[in-house]
């Protein structure tokens, strides 16, 4: 008979690719890997964030920063990849903070966005949130 593989461990000397991770960690894999997705799912809602002077097209911009949410997410689990997470999460919460800014200041200018439902104050919320992410990110992804 074999043994169930719930609470399964590597054997002494024997290396584990995941080690151990988290539930901040979790989350936070969990959180990005979400995020990402629903580029996927929901384009057109990304797609009216983004500010005409990024260089690409809407679409673009949303195809890329959907795979790269999901890339850091997953980056953040195997020990040996956190510290690319970390930077990269980082990285990429700086690159999509002027769609934020765009969106609190300019909200009349994107698209789907109704003013009646979504108050302007939640808009410019957003953006210290931001700041709460870049150190969830530092925090959870330190050694």
């Amino acid at each position: 008979m074999r043994p169930p593989l719930t609470g399964w461990r590597a054997p002494p000397g024997v290396s584990s690719s995941f080690g151990a991770v988290t539930t901040s960690q979790k989350a936070l894999a969990a959180f990005f890997n979400f995020t990402g997705t629903m580029h996927f799912v929901i384009p057109k809602a990304y797609e009216a964030t983004v500010p005409d002077y990024v260089p690409i097209t809407p679409e673009a911009a949303v195809f890329h920063s959907g795979w790269a949410e999901m890339a850091g997410g997953l980056a953040v689990i195997p020990p040996s990849t956190r510290k690319l997470a970390r930077w990269w999460l980082i990285v990429l919460l700086g690159a999509v903070f002027p769609a934020n800014v765009h969106m609190a200041v300019s909200p009349e200018q994107i698209r789907g966005l109704d003013l009646d439902r979504v108050p302007r104050w939640a808009l410019w919320a957003r953006l210290p949130l931001q700041l709460a992410a870049i150190i969830w990110v530092w925090r959870a992804t330190r050694d």
